[in-house]
């Protein structure tokens, strides 16, 4: 990619509703899934030299740039919570509207995200890349930065903890479709 901005735009073009989703479906919020998705290109621009391609796609490494972002985003969420508490509630909280459409989306996706939160990240992050985002083994393992056994071993666990767990039931289910070889 170098420093070439056509090349970039293009780059962006490509994979960014790719992006934007599996930041979505990460934080089942429409705003700030946007936000993180400039986040992740803005890191992509800003260390376009270091971009090395393995295949045909940089889709592989874009979702791993995603997956550090979102990880710095939880932490700095987590921190603001924190000090958030330690300040006086405030009187009358802010409410905003949105559409209705979207509060939705947000609910539902809200109650498939809590369906996986038993699981450890790692196995939350290879069952997003490989069944939400569609990824094979090889290019998951290549976004995480694991060798595909691992990718396979903690999708197969993940499945298997959310059947004994009980959580394979409503919108989950789409969650867990049968490992095919």
């Amino acid at each position: 990619m170098g420093g070439d901005e056509h090349a970039f735009g293009e780059l962006f073009d490509r994979h960014a509703r790719a992006v934007y989703n599996y930041c979505f479906r990460r934080t089942a919020d429409w705003s700030v899934a946007e936000d993180l998705t400039s986040v992740v290109f803005l890191e992509t621009w800003r260390r376009r030299d270091q971009v090395r391609m393995n295949g045909d796609s940089l889709l592989p490494w874009l979702y791993g740039v995603a997956t550090n972002v979102l990880r710095n985003h939880r932490r700095s969420l987590r921190r603001h919570r924190d000090a958030l508490a330690r300040l006086p509630l405030p009187a009358t909280p802010d409410e905003t509207e949105d559409a209705a459409a979207r509060v939705d989306a947000e609910r539902r996706m809200r109650e498939v995200l809590e369906s996986i939160r038993s699981l450890p990240r790692r196995d939350q992050e290879v069952l997003v890349l490989c069944v939400w985002e569609g990824l094979g083994y090889a290019e998951a393992a290549e976004a995480l930065g694991v060798p595909v056994g691992t990718v396979r071993s903690r999708l197969a666990r993940a499945r298997e903890r959310l059947r004994r767990s009980g959580h394979t039931k409503g919108a989950t289910v789409s969650l867990l479709p049968e490992e095919t070889a």
